[in-house]
């Protein structure tokens, strides 16, 4: 038997699965301090039991798994969110964990692995699935490769509808390490006119800097093909 003073909030709409669960948890002493079928009543009792952990079913009559999680967590930031799902093919897993979801378990774990993975946060570990983890892997390296993929396709993508031609010249001539002066007199215009379309073009590509601009175009080795 485990032993520890563990409180936990189940929140499903399957009466017979929440029933189950509770009992299966309390048999190895942890303390299910209640049951909530949706939004209004997860809210409700999380306020008023002021559980350590809820498990929170992803799929959730009017309000979603994810609606819930956002508001639990707006309101209660220090109650551990572990989400449950029926498939490890859940599209809600990235959106999850990233609005602070403590885990992500699949409903077909057996009991040893459930009160493993529940007693592991308890011990300050990460609850899930070896498929879901599987999952959450590739779907990182896929964000990170998208976020750190060259921006030569973005700043093409963006020459077709936003950068007009001069802005393109200005952009590869200060991408290839030109001063704004250098960069003027190569295109004929003055320096404060370089400074004024490098201000229109990190506006128009969405970015925070001149240097961020100019970083992306560079590390990218754009060459101003405007073909």
């Amino acid at each position: 038997m485990i032993s520890m003073s563990l409180k936990v909030l189940l929140v499903d709409d399957h009466p017979l699965f929440a029933k189950g669960l509770k009992y299966l948890l309390e048999t190895r002493d942890i303390d299910v301090v209640g049951i909530a079928i949706d939004a209004q009543e997860a809210l409700k009792k999380a306020r008023e039991l002021k559980p350590e952990i809820i498990l929170l079913d992803i799929i959730m009559p009017e309000y979603s798994g994810i609606d819930v999680l956002k508001l639990i967590k707006a309101e209660m930031p220090e109650i551990k969110v572990v989400m449950l799902t029926t498939s490890e093919d859940d599209e809600h897993l990235f959106e999850a964990i990233k609005l602070g979801a403590s885990g992500y378990l699949l409903k077909n774990l057996n009991d040893t692995e459930l009160v493993n993975m529940i007693t592991g946060l308890h011990r300050g570990e990460v609850p899930l699935s070896p498929e879901l983890a599987a999952k959450l892997f590739r779907e990182f390296r896929r964000k990170s490769t998208e976020e750190n993929k060259p921006m030569f396709n973005k700043i093409k993508e963006a020459k077709l509808t936003r950068l007009t031609d001069r802005q393109m010249e200005v952009l590869e001539l200060v991408a290839k390490g030109m001063t704004y002066k250098e960069t003027g007199k190569a295109l004929g215009l003055t320096e404060r006119t370089v400074k004024y379309h490098m201000g229109k073009i990190i506006e128009l590509l969405h970015m925070k800097s001149r240097a961020q601009v100019i970083a992306y175009a560079a590390r990218m080795g754009f060459n101003g093909d405007r073909n």
